[in-house]
């Protein structure tokens, strides 16, 4: 069993809903991120999302965007990125999910990708724009490295790619709430409801929902019907305003424990 399966085994037996924070790697710079996994991991995170800086985040808002170039002109990529999550996991063991495009992980080399994410304590990767159709060699290159593939659905799947990616996918289903791209809103989409529950109906795997998730009461609603609450331009929102300010790492962490509270 993975450490992302043991996260939601044990959630499972609390009763309670799951808090996944997502930051972008290297804003504002990698040391600080360093710090704030560590601070989101003491603010109860049960599994953090680290988001790899891409010069074309198509699947990100405006907020995400931002954090991505932040990070990029500090010189951010993919091996500074593994070697921050290596030193956070030598002084805590929360399951961390790279979330990724697949343009800087093909470029790595995607075998020299894996040995090293896994050496270096990652659990899971997310690509965001690698199709299930696709990723026929991608997942038991994943597997054999004890990485979970974690795949994106959204309320346009059709049940066929929706059978496929449960076949493929291990560790959790990461539920986009609404199509379009990252951000917060002011409401849920009410077709988020819906879709974890045609997810539910082919796998057994633990529903994550996130895009747009921002604030306690909408963490809330979530946790009603889904296992998971995802939350990043919020959290990524509060890293931006911050900036210059000498207690960022704890004010972040303020606000990530008050979106479970």
């Amino acid at each position: 069993m993975s450490r992302i399966s043991e996260v939601f085994a044990k959630l499972k037996s609390k009763r309670r809903g799951g808090f996944v924070p997502f930051i972008t790697a290297g804003d504002p710079d990698l040391s600080v991120t360093e710090e704030l996994l560590g601070e989101l991991a003491e603010a109860g995170a049960d599994i953090i999302e680290v988001g790899v800086p891409f010069s074309d985040p198509v699947a990100d808002g405006p907020v995400i965007q931002r954090a991505s170039e932040r990070a990029l002109a500090r010189g951010t990529n993919l091996k500074s990125v593994l070697e921050c999550i290596a030193a956070v996991k030598r002084r805590t063991d929360i399951p961390i999910v790279l979330f990724s495009y697949y343009n800087p992980l093909l470029q790595f080399g995607l075998e020299q990708l894996a040995t090293a994410a896994s050496l270096a304590g990652v659990d899971a990767i997310l690509v965001t724009d690698l199709i299930t159709e696709e990723a026929g060699t991608w997942t038991p290159l994943l597997a054999a490295n004890n990485l979970d593939p974690i795949f994106l659905v959204a309320p346009t799947t059709s049940e066929d790619r929706l059978k496929l990616i449960a076949h493929q996918a291990l560790g959790f289903v990461y539920a986009v709430s609404r199509t379009g791209v990252t951000g917060a809103r002011e409401n849920i989409n009410e077709n988020a409801e819906s879709l974890v529950r045609r997810i539910r109906a082919v796998t057994p795997l633990p529903v994550a929902v996130g895009f747009g998730v921002s604030t306690p009461a909408q963490v809330r609603e979530v946790w009603r019907y889904a296992d998971a609450a995802v939350v990043g331009s919020a959290i990524v929102s509060e890293i931006e305003r911050l900036s210059g300010d000498r207690d960022l790492v704890p004010k972040v962490g303020q606000f990530a424990r008050s979106l479970t509270q």
